[in-house]
């Protein structure tokens, strides 16, 4: 097996480094632009090996695509992030052209690959993936929700004073702070409601506290965060890897599951060796759904902005 991530920065080095530690391939390919910088972080990840007992190879390359021929699962964490005065057409104009050019060399050398998006804005990134590669619906998958719903676990876990892996509950919609949408009816503590536990004012501020869980992150520590997001990316590629079937909140192509079409959107989905494999049908209730009408019109929005590029 072999994978490869694309971008070498905090997300894509921590998400590499989980893959190698979870010895997920025989073989990883970490790729940048900034001449050394891959290099310098698979070899600073290689000298771990004999540390935490993997024989992962990890190799560093600076934009030589070439190297990563044959790959069966590619994950890109391409682009940056928005920065002050920066509009969202900008930042969308901007990662649009990373991304797009990135599936293209990509794709040139691993056809058969498997693409894994954690750039920003998500959920229109996972869009363009698809609509500019034109690979089947199945092999384009956006990381988003398993993040979300990993931030949600832990705002969970925080009130009921319980371990987080006793606990099941799911973000769905858009990858955003206003289009994300904690499930807090489904949430579950080995099969107990957690609404059982929590009043609906402390389940409302749960649902609250995820939804602005990246911007908390940002705002304690200056900039993006890394270890959930690079963890959450190494899981989705671990099922797909490992063909373990596991249902994951993903940003997808629907058309027509929860009232939607021609849309990539977190929902959730069976994940296993050829991609998401079927789409997971919670029966949302009429709130529900309007809650994820809302979150696919925003995400409607920031796709329209890709209508307005000239790619090559």
């Amino acid at each position: 097996m072999k994978i490869t991530v694309v971008g070498a920065g905090a997300v894509g080095a921590t998400c590499a480094d989980n893959i190698a530690r979870m010895e997920l391939a025989e073989e990883l390919v970490l790729l940048d632009i900034r001449e050394g910088f891959a290099e310098g972080k698979a070899l600073d990840i290689c000298q771990t090996s004999s540390l935490s007992g993997f024989d992962t190879r990890v190799i560093g390359v600076t934009n030589d695509y070439s190297k990563t021929a044959n790959s069966n699962v590619v994950v890109i964490t391409s682009g940056i992030p928005r920065k002050p005065g920066m509009t969202r057409e900008e930042l969308i104009g901007t990662n649009a052209r990373i991304v797009e050019d990135v599936c293209k060399n990509l794709l040139k050398h691993s056809p058969d690959a498997i693409v894994v998006v954690i750039s920003n804005p998500m959920d229109t990134m996972t869009y363009l993936a698809l609509k500019s590669t034109g690979l089947p619906k199945h092999r384009i998958i956006g990381m988003g929700g398993i993040l979300d719903s990993s931030r949600f676990k832990t705002y969970l876990q925080k009130e009921l004073n319980c371990s987080q892996n006793d606990l099941h509950a799911v973000v769905i919609g858009g990858h955003g702070d206003t289009t994300m949408i904690p499930l807090t009816r489904l949430a579950t503590i080995n099969g107990t409601p957690v609404s059982n536990l929590l009043s609906d004012e402390k389940l409302k501020q749960v649902a609250a506290d995820t939804m602005v869980g990246g911007a908390t992150l940002t705002k304690l520590l200056g900039t993006s965060a890394w270890y959930a997001p690079g963890a959450a990316g190494a899981a989705l590629v671990a099922s797909i890897i490992r063909n373990q079937k596991k249902v994951f909140p993903c940003c997808v192509y629907l058309e027509g599951e929860y009232g939607q079409t021609d849309i990539c959107m977190g929902v959730p989905v069976v994940i296993g060796k050829d991609g998401w494999e079927s789409i997971i049908d919670y029966k949302l209730n009429e709130e529900e759904q309007a809650a994820f009408n809302k979150s696919a019109e925003a995400v409607r929005s920031m796709n329209k902005v890709l209508e307005t590029l000239v790619t090559a």
